[in-house]
């Protein structure tokens, strides 16, 4: 057995990512006619130039009466890329594929061959007590809710999410979900769910553990109204130079889209193991290292509470420290996840 005083974290320690999303093309039809999706129009994206008013909030010298009426006179012009439904649509359908991968927390580059085999002792351990069943569950939930469609979900009259298990080409098996019959804050689902779960759960648990090949073709209907805007995603432009656009939507060749990374982020939406403060709950988050939330410019793992994943998984691999369930399901789920969690330079 390895010493573990004399066993550190490798410099070069990286892993691949093992929920693999493709990006998410939108398309418009009719609710009714959501069997032949196949043959729905791609939505595309148009720009739209607006003349606005000034809104942004003032500081202390330009409060003065004269000056703002003379701010309002200058119109605020802009413009926008935008994306809706056809007048002739009820319905968004957004559709990609997901790619399931075995070897979760096996390392793509690792240059320390005890550390590695010390790592994939403990993998091993957690694979043979819990398997990924747990993981797997919450995985399934975040595509049968529609986590993946962001705003669009938001007011939709319905959704319905269709998975289909791909095998050379054709349907294997076939689930189908009443989004809004599940909830964003927590996993628990309906009786009328469980089974249906419960199968998906299993296939992508066997995905995983590395059993068979998985591929999931998704495709979500939003019954969102006909004319409706819809919400592709926005594009951060880090060099604008002459461009005047001031809201640049993503596109695939004309066809409006969701970017892949934007769809694994509401997958991995699973972590609820954070340390709560108080009796505000703010639901799952997704499985960062720190627990970052953008949104919220905060980050739920702090190092010094140790609960973060650099120091649970030093503590699990090199001082035998293991943590508790929930925080070994967070530091499974980060290393499925993927990415470079090598020592850091002193």
């Amino acid at each position: 057995m390895t010493n573990k005083t004399t066993l550190k974290t490798a410099s070069v320690l990286a892993f691949e990512r093992k929920l693999d999303p493709s990006d998410a093309l939108f398309f418009s039809g009719d609710w009714n006619k959501r069997e032949k999706a196949d043959h729905w129009d791609p939505t595309s994206i148009r720009e739209k130039s607006i003349r606005g008013t000034i809104s942004n909030r003032l500081n202390a010298k330009n409060q003065d009466p004269a000056k703002l009426d003379a701010a309002i006179e200058k119109p605020n012009l802009q413009t926008v890329d935008v994306a809706t439904l056809p007048n002739t649509c009820d319905t968004l359908m957004v559709r990609f594929t997901l790619r399931v991968l075995g070897g979760a927390g096996l390392p793509s580059a690792c240059n320390n061959a005890d550390y590695q085999a010390k790592l994939q002792s403990v993998v091993k351990g957690y694979v043979e007590d819990n398997g990924f069943s747990e993981l797997a569950h919450r995985y399934a939930v975040n595509l049968a809710n529609g986590r993946f469609l962001w705003r669009n979900r938001i007011g939709a009259e319905e959704v319905e999410v269709v998975i289909r298990k791909l095998e050379r080409g054709q349907e294997a098996q076939k689930w189908i979900f009443d989004s809004l019959s599940l909830s964003l804050r927590h996993f628990d689902c309906p009786e009328s769910n469980q089974e249906q779960l419960a199968e998906l759960a299993e296939q992508l648990e066997l995905g995983l553990l590395g059993e068979r090949h998985t591929l999931f073709e998704i495709t979500a209907f939003v019954r969102a109204g006909a004319g409706q805007e819809v919400f592709p995603s926005q594009e951060l432009i880090l060099d604008k130079g002459k461009s005047t656009k001031s809201r640049t939507l993503y596109d695939v060749k004309g066809v409006a889209a969701i970017h892949s990374q934007k769809i694994g982020n509401a997958l991995r939406t699973i972590d609820t193991w954070y340390p709560q403060d108080g009796e505000q709950d703010f639901g799952p988050i997704a499985v960062e290292p720190y627990g970052s939330v953008t949104t919220q410019g905060s980050a739920f793992r702090q190092p010094k509470e140790k609960v973060d994943f650099y120091n649970l998984l030093d503590n699990w691999v090199l001082k035998d420290q293991k943590p508790a369930l929930d925080n070994q399901h967070f530091v499974m789920a980060t290393l499925v996840r993927g990415g470079v969690f090598g020592e850091a330079d002193k």
